[in-house]
């Protein structure tokens, strides 16, 4: 038999609080949307508001990114989470991170007007920078650790099961 004592003069709460959602087997997320317009969207989560709005040039009012700006920026979001997490475990001083993320999409699907391509992103390239000099063995590293263990990341390389239902 094998006892552990752990001394702690300090309590890391931040620390507890990972650790038990690290124990959960699954994190719930939801957002509540309401429709303002044909090209508009408020959304809740978290009392949070959100707004989705179009381009005038694709019908909206232009008040807010569009639904693939913001899945871009969660995107850079999940990343910045990710590298900084996998940068301390590998022990990268991490400096002034910027992250820069586009896609192309083809938008004739979404207008009905063609339905050879997909309705998403053809391709999403993603760039960091950093004030950093990394070996190059780190970087692949880091950058393969950042890729893997990013959840949008995933749901972006993944087919996810979705469920429409409607009243």
């Amino acid at each position: 038999m094998v006892t552990v004592m752990f001394i702690c003069s300090k309590i890391d709460l931040n620390s507890l609080i990972i650790k038990n959602i690290i124990m959960s087997s699954l994190l719930k997320f939801s957002i509540q949307s309401k429709s303002e317009t044909p090209a508009r969207t408020e959304i809740e989560t978290r009392g949070f508001k959100l707004i989705v709005d179009e381009p005038a040039e694709l019908g909206g009012t232009n008040l807010a990114p569009n639904p693939v700006e913001y899945i871009l920026a969660g995107y850079a979001g999940c990343i910045n989470v990710v590298a900084h997490l996998t940068a301390k475990e590998l022990n990268i001083d991490l400096k002034n991170l910027q992250i820069s993320i586009e896609g192309d999409l083809n938008p004739a699907r979404l207008f009905g007007t063609s339905f050879q391509e997909r309705a998403g992103y053809q391709n999403i390239n993603v760039k960091l920078t950093t004030h950093n000099h990394i070996d190059e063995v780190l970087k692949i590293k880091w950058l393969h650790e950042i890729e893997n263990r990013c959840p949008v990341n995933d749901n972006l390389r993944n087919a996810t099961p979705v469920n429409f239902s409607l009243n």
